[in-house]
């Protein structure tokens, strides 16, 4: 049951080109965006879509196959889990963020 307690799962799209760090240590990390889309109607009975928008991160494998095959626009099914770190800016101002680390990729279209 402890594999349950922190996963995600996402089918979307890219919103943006991947991108590519190499880190000192000679690992690579890939950073993009992710578009999940939820479609209904409303009380007048009009189709109405709701965008989400995920920060996704990749380490090891994963990055290889998210550099040679992945672009802007390419639906990908991922699972993961949520991460959540905090950084400084350079006026000292503290901000905070959730990634989905990708554990599993599947390329859709």
């Amino acid at each position: 049951m402890n594999a349950l307690k922190n996963k995600v799962q996402l089918i979307g799209n890219l919103g943006n080109n991947p991108e590519i760090i190499y880190l000192e240590s000679g690992k690579k990390l890939a950073k993009f965006s992710l578009a999940t889309n939820e479609t209904y109607k409303n009380a007048k009975g009009e189709k109405v879509t709701n965008t989400q928008w995920h920060s996704l991160i990749a380490w090891g494998k994963t990055v290889e196959i998210i550099e040679n095959y992945l672009e802007k626009g390419k639906e990908v099914m991922i699972e993961g889990k949520l991460t959540s770190r905090n950084y400084e800016t350079k006026t000292g101002e503290k901000r905070y963020i959730t990634e989905v680390q990708i554990n599993e990729l599947l390329i859709l279209k």
